[in-house]
């Protein structure tokens, strides 16, 4: 039986908030951060000394929540290899990231920007593909 990796926690929009997950299998993390403001989700690779943030994407702003005076409910799931991951607030996918294609994929689909470096992380793009979530089924 697989074992399901997840973080789960209750948590106001506009209440500054971190909320971080690590892979079960590698040096990868995923962030969210809620700075009263706006809501990102962050790639993060923990093995990087320094540009550990591989990619950041924009989940929400505040202002436009609806409902923001509830509680709602975060969580960050992992796939069974430890390569994928997905954010879902109250249970609606909003975010995932896949860190062997190197891609985000959300809703939003931005912030959007050249790589540096083309063979790494792609950030010109985060259309969401409901192909990027298919292994929660």
């Amino acid at each position: 039986m697989q074992q399901l990796h997840m973080v789960q926690e209750t948590f106001k929009p506009g209440v500054p908030n971190l909320i971080s997950s690590d892979s079960p299998t590698s040096f990868f993390s995923a962030y969210f951060e809620d700075d009263g403001d706006t809501g990102y989700f962050y790639a993060i690779d923990r093995s990087r000394s320094s540009g550990s943030i591989l990619d950041t994407l924009h989940i929400y702003n505040v202002a436009n929540v609806k409902d923001r005076e509830r509680p709602s409910i975060l969580v960050i799931h992992w796939s069974g290899d430890g390569t994928k991951c997905v954010l879902l607030v109250n249970g609606y996918a909003h975010a995932a990231f896949d860190f062997a294609a190197r891609r985000g994929y959300c809703r939003n689909n931005f912030p959007n920007f050249v790589p540096e470096d083309p063979n790494r992380w792609h950030t010109a793009d985060h259309t969401w593909s409901d192909d990027a979530v298919a292994w929660l089924s």
